[in-house]
């Protein structure tokens, strides 16, 4: 296990500085289509283009641009910027090609599904794969969480959660981690780990993500919960022989490592 959590600090020290050094990582369409065309075959990916090309559009028209500023209320409320109605146009465009557009955590239906939570939260490392701007993030200081880790892969947004977090005090940043880069290559913490998705990703990249801690859980055994808003692939995770479900409505779901797991 020592070994386990030397290489994990070791890569997150690394992504870190070379995040410092590099400046903000840029988008690249070019791996973008080859991952896609991979995963999903050249149809799919044209589809999936057609079908976010439309929504895209129809967010542009006037009647839906005013249901975007419905979300002020938290960011009013705590000074931060984390709404859906602020991301720029070339940010918009760049989640047609990811597959998932920014939405930020309700607070209200975040603090429901920690509600049944049947775990003291207390050691457990918070993780956001998909974080956005970071509400999600800061809704987490609410919890006894050790740790708040968030990975999101648009730098656009990436950066304004950064700026959100420079807001607190400096004793709070402290328990911080931010890195821009793709989901799939994230590496699991030897800690117990809450993993938190608000539905950032199609259904064959969150089965790598599951896969990936999977593979973790093997190599280091530890309490795993994840909760997962707007659960339109929840079947990824049920399919799982590790994960069950604690917990869900219509708006989330809660699952745990199944007993035998």
């Amino acid at each position: 296990m020592i070994v386990v959590k030397s290489t994990y600090h070791k890569r997150a020290l690394f992504l870190r500085r070379y995040n410092q050094s590099m400046g903000e990582p840029k988008f690249s369409y070019a791996t973008w289509l080859r991952d896609s065309r991979r995963t999903y075959g050249l149809v799919g990916t044209l589809s999936g283009l057609a079908r976010g090309t439309y929504e895209l559009l129809r967010d542009s028209l006037p009647s839906r641009r005013r249901l975007r500023y419905g979300d002020l209320d938290y960011d009013c409320d705590h000074r931060v910027d984390t709404t859906w109605s602020n991301v720029s146009f070339a940010t918009r465009v760049r989640e047609v090609f990811v597959g998932r557009g920014y939405q930020p955590t309700d607070p209200f239906i975040f603090r429901e599904m920690m509600e049944h939570v049947p775990a003291d939260l207390r050691g457990y490392t918070f993780i956001d794969l998909g974080s956005g701007k970071g509400r999600a993030l800061l809704l987490a200081r609410e919890y006894p969480f050790s740790r708040i880790v968030g990975m999101e892969l648009l730098p656009e947004l990436h950066s304004v959660a950064r700026q959100n977090i420079q807001c607190l005090p400096p004793e709070e940043q402290a328990g911080f981690e931010l890195v821009c880069g793709d989901a799939r290559q994230f590496v699991f913490p030897p800690e117990p780990v809450f993993l938190y998705l608000f539905d950032p990703f199609t259904a064959p990249i969150l089965t790598k993500v599951i896969a990936n801690l999977e593979r973790s859980l093997s190599d280091n055994p530890r309490p795993v919960l994840i909760g997962y808003q707007n659960p339109i692939s929840e079947r990824v995770i049920t399919a799982s022989p590790r994960f069950g479900k604690i917990s869900g409505t219509m708006q989330w779901a809660l699952f745990g490592l199944k007993p035998e797991a």
